[in-house]
């Protein structure tokens, strides 16, 4: 076991790299800043208002975008960013949020969800969870449609997605109609440095992904659970009836194979809406790539606006 792999040292470099996030995000502009984040694609404008979601984890705020068209009672999305499940990355999906709220015509709900190691496991998929249901039923007073509802997320924001999705399969509810799970990690029950990437030195590094694992799971024996690691073999449960999976891969991606060994059970029940790969790319490529984030964003919309339709 590497010394990045004992919790109490993950648990330092995980809040190091919150404080140097944190730093990159107060900066007037530049990579990593918020002001960086809402100039890409400004076609798109900003409409956004604020609210906070209680849960019994710890209230949750969001930014809630609001599409341009007036239409009344839009569909509703949840959004859940990245950030290896340690750091808080909520303002670097500003462009999806818009693209999406603005393309797909869709309220987009984006979520400030708790981190590890101050809330590890299972705090950020039971609070995930609990946004969504609470997204579900205050769509009356909130002015969108919780009928349409989908889910979605990008790396550690995927891997929440698909355990929301997981989790409403479980309950019953609340119904949801698309997950879109975007370059998410999907076995944590497999040590990182036995996954291989495509190119020698992909941008997830086996080090970077075993301090985000232990820092958020630090008992190696819950790594396996389903709420984690669905792609896991150890995973067996039935998931019929579980929501449709919009699943996208990087080429270069450390994550690749186990979305792709995913994408796989869910076509096996009839639950995968579309596998698709973007090519010559690596983890996080929307970030900085603004013709393939256009191109990826534009599916994500194009599946998100044919549940709008499909509930019209």
């Amino acid at each position: 076991m590497s010394l990045l792999a004992r919790p109490p040292v993950a648990a330092l470099a995980a809040k190091t790299m919150q404080r140097m996030t944190l730093l990159a995000s107060r900066r007037a502009s530049g990579p990593g800043s918020d002001a960086a984040a809402h100039a890409r694609f400004p076609e798109f404008p900003r409409t956004v208002r604020t609210l906070t979601v209680p849960t019994s984890v710890a209230p949750a705020r969001a930014t809630v975008y609001l599409p341009a068209a007036a239409a009344p009672a839009p569909p509703v999305h949840v959004n859940f960013h990245g950030g290896g499940y340690v750091m808080s990355l909520t303002e670097l999906d500003d462009p999806l949020c818009r693209f999406l709220a603005a393309e797909a015509g869709v309220a987009v709900v984006n979520v400030d969800y708790v981190v590890a190691p101050q809330h590890p496991f299972p705090a950020p998929p039971r609070q995930a969870y609990e946004v969504v249901r609470w997204v579900a039923e205050h769509a009356a007073e909130q002015g969108w449609d919780g009928t349409r509802l989908t889910v979605g997320g990008q790396s550690a924001g995927g891997g929440l997605a698909a355990a929301v999705a997981r989790q409403a399969l479980a309950a019953g509810g609340p119904s949801i109609a698309l997950q879109v799970l975007h370059y998410p990690p999907l076995d944590l029950a497999t040590s990182a440095t036995d996954k291989r990437a495509a190119i020698a030195r992909p941008m997830l590094r086996p080090w970077m992904a075993e301090v985000f694992d232990t820092a958020y799971v630090p008992e190696p024996e819950n790594r396996a659970d389903p709420l984690v690691s669905p792609a896991h073999p150890s995973d067996t449960a039935d998931l019929s009836g579980i929501a449709p999976a919009l699943v996208i891969t990087a080429a270069y991606d450390l994550l690749r194979a186990e979305g792709e060994r995913y994408a796989a059970r869910l076509e096996a029940v009839g639950a995968l809406a579309e596998l698709h790969e973007v090519a010559g790319a690596d983890h996080g490529y929307d970030g900085k790539d603004d013709v393939k984030a256009r191109e990826v964003y534009a599916l994500i919309a194009r599946h998100v606006r044919e549940v709008r339709e499909r509930g019209a």
